[in-house]
């Protein structure tokens, strides 16, 4: 009885992390204000996330300003001017789940946990990136503005 309460307990500490970093936020239209830390991210964590293949996996569908990194996407909008074109709350939202502004669209809930077909065992019962990584690449989003007409 003991062990099987412990084991229990020992359960519960290890998913709760899980379960409060993809709760659900205020979404307002099609944003979410708030920061999931409250705190701002690090860009240059972000930009890395961005480009690293086996993290985010963004490079797969996006293209943006990496010259450095071959074979961008063409599926999705670039990246290039994404500070611009939204809001830090609309790119939370996209990021956590772009699903809740495009039904359509194939591109993963970063911040969802529930509700989703045909996870990879590394990704079960845990949001692909965690608020810190969501905030950090929004953090580098939101730097990529638009070079105004002189």
């Amino acid at each position: 009885m003991r062990v099987a309460r412990f084991l229990a307990g020992l359960l519960l500490a290890m998913a709760l992390p899980a379960m409060a970093e993809a709760q659900a936020l205020q979404v307002t239209g099609d944003a979410v204000a708030q920061s999931l830390t409250g705190s701002a991210g690090d860009p240059g964590r972000g930009r890395a996330i961005i480009i690293d293949r086996q993290k985010g996996l963004c490079l797969l569908c996006h293209s943006g300003p990496f010259p450095e990194e071959p074979l961008q996407g063409n599926l999705a909008p670039s990246l290039e001017g994404a500070g611009s074109r939204w809001t830090e709350g609309q790119l939370r939202l996209r990021l956590m789940d772009n699903k809740r502004v495009n039904p359509e669209s194939i591109m993963p809930a970063y911040h969802r946990i529930a509700g989703l077909n045909r996870v990879g065992s590394a990704w079960r019962d845990r949001p692909i990136l965690n608020a810190a990584e969501i905030e950090d690449v929004l953090a580098f989003l939101m730097g990529l503005k638009a070079e105004k007409a002189p």
